[in-house]
């Protein structure tokens, strides 16, 4: 048996220290609030349908509305049918915002106090890929000033063209606005 020398026993010194510091970053690592808890944190709690939804940041609690587009009507009482893909334009935006922190670009409140804002999530503008998806159509009626409504116009164009969401309704399709007028 060949005696240990000293320099195979340093290798050893030096992977409990590499060892070492890898646990003091991973807990490093751990200690660091993510923005998915952090207090800026503005995340969605529940959505109501395919343009409206309730955002708490801290103790805060704020309705938002999707500025820029109007989504199928949902029913508002038992017994009646919602508008023809309001239940999936509601559904795809739980899918893609409940629970989640998201970033708002705020236009101050309508007249019914709810907190007119554009929704993005990781980047993407959650308003558009609605009315992209044939889930939401643009908002024709007024809009605050600043806010650019043309590429929602021109979304809803490409949406209709390709016949997606509930725009395969074709000649039967009627506006949220003009839903609501009927009803």
């Amino acid at each position: 048996m060949r005696p240990r020398s000293k320099l195979t026993t340093r290798p050893d010194l030096f992977d409990l220290a590499g060892m070492l510091t890898g646990i003091v970053i991973f807990l490093l690592v751990l200690q660091t609030p993510s923005s998915e808890g952090s207090n800026d944190c503005r995340r969605v709690i529940r959505v109501y349908d395919g343009d409206t939804v309730l955002i708490a940041h801290g103790d805060d609690r704020r309705l938002v509305r999707l500025l820029g587009i109007d989504a199928p009507e949902t029913s508002k009482s038992k017994g009646q049918p919602g508008q023809p893909f309001s239940v999936r334009a509601r559904r795809y935006l739980a899918e893609r915002i409940l629970s989640r922190c998201v970033e708002l670009d705020g236009y101050g409140d309508d007249r019914y106090g709810r907190h007119l804002a554009v929704i993005h999530l990781n980047g993407e503008n959650i308003n558009l890929e609605m009315i992209r998806r044939g889930l939401a159509e643009h908002y024709g009626g007024r809009t605050p000033k600043g806010f650019d409504r043309r590429p929602y116009r021109q979304a809803e164009a490409t949406a209709r063209e390709n016949r997606r969401g509930m725009w395969i309704q074709g000649e039967s399709y009627r506006s949220p606005l003009d839903w609501k007028h009927r009803r």
